[in-house]
């Protein structure tokens, strides 16, 4: 072979060999670029579907929320939050805490795309939380999982805001026959019968009962 085409060869070898270097490091380069962009539209998405509440009263208190503690249970967690002494406000505050800060992914009760659509409270301390389809849509079908959604709901506002007496859930603006196929929600969830023990080491909930 003459020695301009071993020249060339050996050329186009060195060549292939950078592009497959170069190319391997774009990969990584976009891979990293793709997490960020994931990580800063999943921050966004958070941001849009739950702004925080913050009024002129709020202080910083240790609140008490209700989040998952393995096998279909949930347990009190302390976690501090500037809370406000209006009821209506307090409530959506530790609803929506409730919602995007599990303290981890498995100790969520509620889909992570579920939004808060309103919340008010009736003149006989009837609190009304309007949860948008996800809710519904995305809670694991079960009477267990159902209960669980159901419980860390009701027990999380019994025992931030004791002015409330009873829960009723709506899904859109509606009421629905039932969360996902099992747990009732045409009545009302019964909340100064819910225990809200001290927070502990996660070891169980108490189901709130429906009338």
């Amino acid at each position: 072979m003459p020695r301009a085409a071993k020249i060339a060869l050996l050329v186009l070898a060195v060549a292939v060999v950078i592009g497959v270097i170069s190319f391997r490091g774009l990969r990584r380069r976009v891979s990293v670029l793709k997490d960020q962009d994931q990580t800063a539209d999943e921050q966004a998405r958070q941001a849009v579907l739950a702004p925080p509440i913050s009024t002129p009263t709020d202080q910083e208190v240790a609140a008490t929320i209700f989040w998952a503690a393995g096998a279909n249970k949930i347990a009190p967690v302390q976690v501090q939050l500037p809370l406000s002494a209006d009821p209506v406000h307090r409530a959506r505050q530790v609803l929506l805490a409730l919602i995007d800060n599990p303290p981890t992914s498995s100790q969520r009760t509620i889909p992570a795309d579920t939004e808060l659509l309103g919340f008010y409270v009736l003149p006989d301390g009837t609190a009304v939380a309007d949860f948008s389809d996800a809710l519904a849509s995305e809670t694991p079908s079960g009477i267990l999982s159902e209960q669980e959604a159901v419980d860390s709901i009701a027990q999380t506002l019994a025992a931030n805001v004791p002015s409330l007496h009873r829960l009723k859930i709506l899904i859109h603006g509606q009421e629905a026959e039932t969360l996902a196929g099992h747990v009732d929600l045409t009545g009302f969830f019964d909340l100064n019968a819910t225990p809200t023990s001290a927070p502990t080491s996660p070891s169980g909930g108490t189901g709130a009962t429906s009338h």
